[in-house]
């Protein structure tokens, strides 16, 4: 690569009014309100940072590739949508295909290509966590490659870079991540250990255990019994090992448990029908009508165990996963593949939320791919339902344009207070507070058109954009003390 092209380029810091509207008195209405809140901490009640990351006081974000490309199936999908390989970007393969090794190469490419995360919430992120996190405001390029990754590269190597370090500059207050129902647990009983209490917390994922089309459900299934000590031989010896499990997580500081489902579909099994289906199982003679069934049985069995426990019951719904056959067998699941379908709530809830709907001790947080339902279906329910909140806009539509439409679709009809705040729910560590402030400002900018048209008086609107912030977030997940406002 010749000298000339690793002159540097132009500076591109990110605008100060970045997602404001131009109109001067609501620009001007929203800079004060994102004033007042732009430094509260992170509350994030719903993500997927490995917990062995805080963990491990040597962890290290690896290289700039690491960090950036190859975990982020937000970014890999985008170039691979491009035609750019992703075994070239260094995407580990479950069948043998070989990778690029070469971190320099992949970051290569992902530079080369930077211009397809234009006007993408992607690229927002990305941009502001180089400018913000890493103090480099030049876009990358083909050209400025090779310099970049050796100024991240050394950056990366510095104490005030490592993960714990970056937490605690972030001001994240809480941090939950997401953890088999069979996981042991020892890096969150480590970090508890070490004095971190309940700053980073579990939450209960069953999805392994309780789908029956799982393809590693038997393997899950031992891991079950042997981290329960309960000997999963039936039914009801698996109902005690997840009930066992629940108690754990919950003493490691657990708020909440997470379950993933195709479609919003509750229904309660009679005890001899979930036993059958069980045994099949364990058989492996579960058809896929068993499997369907016993995870909308499953989802029941969770709502009734959440009101006994007080653990939040998260559900995340609509997603046809892994619709790319070919990625699937050669990259394995999540692998950016996964598309939003159509989910029918008003009847698949029916049962949960007529028999858990107004039980005090039952809160139920939802998270959807289908926008339709939002004012459709979602927002009258929450407006109704004590138990139940809207979670944030998810997935593809944690983007600014996804907040204005989901703001427009529920608050009118839902209210604010039945709407659960927001989580980053992210692998992509770096990215965290670039996505709680694009939340922020989103909101702060919704709140000052409602202002200036008089809709909402300066007092709700401060108070408002406090809750977006960081109130709701605290008391939907049942975090303990009073709300704080001073900055970090």
């Amino acid at each position: 690569m010749g000298a000339a092209r690793e002159t540097a380029g132009p500076v591109h810091a990110p605008s100060p009014d970045r997602l404001f509207d131009p109109e001067p008195s609501r620009r001007s209405a929203a800079r004060e309100l994102y004033a007042e809140v732009k430094d509260l901490p992170l509350v994030c009640p719903h993500g997927h940072v490995p917990p062995a990351l805080l963990s491990d006081p040597d962890a290290t974000l690896g290289t700039p590739a690491d960090l950036f490309i190859i975990p982020d199936h937000y970014v890999y999908r985008m170039l691979y949508s491009r035609g750019v390989p992703m075994e070239g970007l260094g995407v580990p393969t479950r069948d043998g295909t070989p990778v690029e090794t070469d971190h320099r190469r992949v970051w290569q490419r992902f530079c080369e290509n930077f211009h397809l995360f234009r006007a993408t919430p992607t690229g927002l992120w990305l941009r502001d966590e180089l400018a913000n996190v890493f103090g480099m405001t030049e876009k990358p390029s083909a050209g400025n490659a090779r310099r970049l990754y050796d100024e991240l590269e050394e950056k990366l190597s510095r104490p005030e870079f490592s993960p714990r370090a970056l937490f605690r500059r972030f001001g994240v207050e809480t941090l939950c991540t997401t953890d088999a129902a069979g996981d042991a647990l020892e890096h969150h009983r480590s970090l508890r250990e070490e004095g971190w209490g309940d700053t980073v917390r579990p939450t209960f994922r069953p999805d392994g255990v309780t789908d029956l089309a799982h393809p590693d459900w038997m393997d899950n299934i031992e891991r079950l019994s042997e981290t329960s000590g309960v000997g999963v031989t039936d039914y009801g010896s698996f109902a005690r090992a997840l009930e066992d499990r629940r108690a754990f997580f919950k003493e490691m500081g657990a708020l909440a448990t997470d379950h993933s489902a195709l479609y919003p579909l509750v229904r309660r099994l009679p005890k001899n029908e979930a036993e059958e289906i069980f045994a099949r199982a364990l058989r492996g003679e579960a058809t896929e009508e068993d499997a369907g069934s016993f995870t909308a049985h499953m989802l029941h069995e969770m709502a009734r165990m959440s009101t006994e426990d007080g653990l939040v019951m998260q559900m995340h719904i609509g997603s046809f996963r892994d619709h790319d056959e070919d990625v699937h067998q050669r990259f394995g699941p999540d692998s950016g593949a996964d598309i939003p379908v159509r989910a029918d709530w008003t009847r698949g809830l029916g049962e949960l939320l007529n028999d858990f709907g107004s039980n005090p001790r039952f809160r139920l947080v939802v998270f959807t791919l289908d926008e339709g339902a939002y004012a459709r279906e979602l927002a009258p329910l929450a407006g109704h339902y004590p138990a139940m909140l809207l979670g944030a806009p998810w997935w593809f539509y944690d983007s600014p344009l996804g907040m204005r439409r989901y703001l427009d679709a529920v608050i009118e009809t839902a209210g604010l207070q039945n709407t659960a705040g927001f989580n980053d729910d992210t692998r992509a560590f770096a990215s965290i507070p670039s996505r709680h402030d694009v939340w922020r400002r989103v909101t702060c900018d919704w709140l000052a058109e409602k202002l200036i048209t008089g809709v909402i008086d300066e007092e709700d609107a401060g108070e408002m954009a406090h809750d977006f912030a960081y109130g709701l977030a605290r008391r939907a997940y049942n975090l303990e003390g009073e709300p704080v406002r001073s900055t970090r």
